[in-house]
């Protein structure tokens, strides 16, 4: 019998590398890529020579003996020592670190800002990063930093690497292109990038000006967080992050680069651009990952849960169940609790809360929290809703109700998290936000059994 067809013929995919052109899908997967044919060794990591005449080298982001190990290896024109000469101290005044405990500024309270403006100076990634507070201490690995940062224009024949800590970077308007030594990322808003400790980079606009928050990870890599009872779906889901396909650079150029070590800033004079690695594997490596497709879960039948369902991804601290960093998203979702209180509930809380509003209206603060704006509750200082957001949810007909146009988020930590200078004297801050409390009514009257 003739088949019209060959029934054991199979239809291969057009696209080998994944969905989405330039990246590659998972999490922690172990990648490899190159960006010309048979530059990436097949079978051993360190042949005797490589193709093209490229040197290979190791990048880890864990000890050695680690389990499982974090770690990339990278085909390049250059071996690193050839991007790295004599240092010099520099000064970015506004880019501070932990531990950055002024004695003239109260960290001591609630706190709220405003957008911080823009301004009309040129500013890099570099110069236009601002510190709002720190947290732990930089030089023992532990703790982070929260950032707001204003950049206007490129970084030109100019490279970037941070030896203290990974960046989550926040898009809030404007956008991004991450030119990584193993990839490109380009980034916009109700997007999210993670840049690991070590990789060198250049940050140009594509279209400004740009204006996020970062959160500065000093201490273990963030990951995805377990799921527990949710079981295996919903969340954050590994396949929905992406890391670059390998792109290179062969530029012969004055350039500087600049490293970030022990919360100090030091520049160096190279002759070329750093971004030549034509090709990697491993699975240490940068990402981005669309907001839009976090899938909230929630409470179907009554009360209200507690923010740890809405966890994007935690940094570990060794202590289990208290999170060195919890990046933790409020985005748009379906309240059918019933006869439930369906805000955030008031409390206090060991973990330090800093909040940032990427667009729309927070269900807890009606008003005040803008976008580009954030928002401070350091540990046990008690917070929650503010009274208008109080009596419309004690007095509101219970029906399915949709949260809608609203995307928040929040850096969470197991430390306090100190004002900067900056923070204290020049952000905008709301000197009366303490005040959305002040009209909250006594309602008690000792009759039994009232509501």
């Amino acid at each position: 019998m003739n088949h019209p067809t060959d029934p054991h013929k199979m239809t291969q995919a057009s696209t080998p590398v994944g969905t989405h052109a330039g990246y590659m899908p998972g999490f922690g997967n172990d990648f490899e890529t190159e960006a010309l044919p048979g530059a990436l060794p097949q079978g051993m990591n360190s042949p005797q020579r490589c193709n093209y005449g490229l040197y290979g080298e190791q990048l880890s982001g864990t000890a050695f003996t680690a389990n499982p190990p974090e770690r990339t290896w990278c085909y390049r024109i250059r071996p690193s020592v050839k991007h790295s000469h004599r240092y010099e101290k520099i000064d970015l005044p506004y880019w501070k670190s932990a531990p950055c405990v002024d004695p003239d500024v109260i960290s001591l309270g609630q706190y709220r800002w405003d957008a911080v403006p823009h301004s009309d100076q040129g500013l890099t990634w570099l110069t236009g990063m601002r510190t709002m507070t720190t947290a732990g201490d930089v030089n023992t690995q532990v703790g982070m930093a929260s950032h707001i940062y204003l950049v206007t224009e490129s970084m030109v024949d100019a490279y970037f690497f941070s030896a203290d800590s990974e960046l989550l970077v926040v898009p809030q308007e404007g956008r991004l292109r991450f030119a990584t030594e193993l990839g490109i990322i380009d980034l916009e808003p109700k997007e999210i990038a993670i840049i690991p400790r070590g990789l060198v980079y250049r940050v140009e606009v594509l279209e400004g000006p740009a204006r996020g928050f970062v959160c500065e990870n000093y201490g273990q890599k963030f990951e995805m967080p377990g799921r527990g009872p949710i079981g295996a779906n919903c969340m954050a889901n590994p396949r929905d992050f992406k890391a670059p396909v390998a792109a290179f650079e062969d530029r012969e150029v004055p350039s500087t680069l600049t490293v970030k070590w022990c919360g100090q800033f030091h520049t160096t004079k190279i002759d070329q651009s750093p971004l030549d690695v034509v090709a990697w594997h491993g699975n240490y490596a940068p990402y981005k990952y669309d907001l839009r497709t976090y899938c909230p879960v929630g409470a179907i039948l009554f009360d209200h849960p507690d923010p740890s369902i809405f966890t994007v991804l935690t940094a570990p601290s060794g202590q289990p169940g208290t999170a060195n960093i919890d990046f933790v998203l409020f985005r748009e979702r379906w309240m059918v609790a019933e006869d439930t209180f369906r805000p955030p509930w008031y409390h206090k809380n060991i973990m330090s809360e800093l909040m940032g509003n990427i667009y729309g209206q927070y269900d807890a603060k009606p008003q005040g929290f803008v976008p580009g704006g954030m928002s401070l509750h350091n540990m046990m200082l008690p917070h929650g809703p503010d009274r208008e957001a109080f009596e419309k949810a004690s007095n509101a007909n219970l029906g399915p109700d949709k949260l809608d146009n609203t995307m928040s988020f929040m850096f969470e930590t197991r430390f306090p998290q100190h004002l900067t200078p900056f923070a204290a004297n020049e952000a905008p801050l709301q000197d009366d936000y303490i005040d959305c409390w002040t009209s909250l009514e006594k309602k008690f009257d000792g009759t039994p059994g009232k509501k």
